[in-house]
């Protein structure tokens, strides 16, 4: 199974620029930024997205990472293409 990761702060922490400036910039509530750092949004604003991508002159792919997670053994066996899709 994989998940998408937002690496918003290891770019700040990159560039040396901090969430306050990032949210001053791009005109974001610091709740709103706050929740991108902490992988807490369930849908991405593309126009906000956008925006910090613009002011940290990066990539979506810098900012965005999609990583695997190891799902926890149910001792059940192998699960069946059909069982994955309910």
């Amino acid at each position: 199974m994989s998940k998408i990761v937002i690496e918003i702060e290891r770019i700040l922490a990159e560039k040396g620029i901090s969430k306050t400036q990032l949210c001053y910039m791009c005109k974001l509530q610091r709740t709103q930024l706050n929740r991108y750092c902490k992988n807490k949004v369930s849908r991405v604003d593309l126009h906000t997205l956008e925006k910090i991508c613009d002011f940290l002159e990066c990539d979506v792919n810098d900012i965005l990472k999609l990583e695997n997670v190891d799902e926890p053994a149910s001792g059940n066996g192998p699960v069946s293409e059909d069982e994955r899709k309910q």
